[in-house]
């Protein structure tokens, strides 16, 4: 069995209303269990990543960036970082912000430069726009265009109103496409025997 922490902060339910639907991609698959951790439980205990397989960060996107409680969560490895303990493990991340781009994209590289220092290996988000393929647009996985993770746009609404259904769709399929690559990853060795062989 194979072990993912969604990793978020979420000030209003938005982001973790995501983090819900990717959990539920993840879930679907045999061999794969998907645990959401709050970026505040984290920060006071970041040994905790250690125990699992996978990391995928989520945060709305504030002024451009992730916000200040995932920011702690992630400075809290530092320690972590100095023996390299996450290297070699998959990670990938998503945002969420009201606008449809909304600079979601500096949020996502923040992400992916702190797993990279990790020694960490990073996933995207390889659905292919369904737009284009005549699906209406707000039914539409990946509508807006994001390759490098998962970008969400929430409305006003209550976080289970919120989202359009082509986001929700993206969700489950880009959680689902992150545990058929972990257990890709790891078919038939564990993550200590592939980080001893690292080394």
């Amino acid at each position: 069995m194979k072990s993912v922490a969604i990793l978020y902060h979420s000030a209003h339910g938005h982001t973790e209303h995501i983090a819900q639907c990717i959990r539920e991609g993840l879930s679907g698959l045999a061999g794969i269990q998907a645990e959401l951790l709050q970026a505040q439980q984290l920060a006071a205990a970041p040994d905790e990543l250690l125990h699992h397989d996978g990391l995928i960060l989520g945060s709305p996107t504030y002024l451009g960036g992730v916000s200040a409680p995932l920011k702690a969560a992630m400075d809290a490895t530092g320690g972590l970082w100095r023996s390299q303990r996450l290297r070699g493990r998959l990670a990938a991340g998503f945002t969420v912000s009201a606008l449809p781009a909304g600079d979601k994209q500096s949020t996502l590289l923040s992400m992916f430069t702190f797993c990279m220092q990790h020694g960490m290996l990073w996933v995207g988000n390889p659905i292919l726009p369904e737009q284009h393929l005549g699906v209406p647009y707000e039914e539409a996985a990946n509508r807006l265009g994001s390759w490098s993770g998962l970008m969400a746009q929430a409305d006003k609404a209550s976080p289970g109103h919120a989202f359009v259904p082509g986001d929700i769709k993206t969700a489950r399929m880009f959680g689902r496409h992150f545990g058929e690559t972990l257990l890709r990853l790891h078919a038939g060795t564990s993550v200590a025997q592939q980080l001893e062989h690292a080394r």
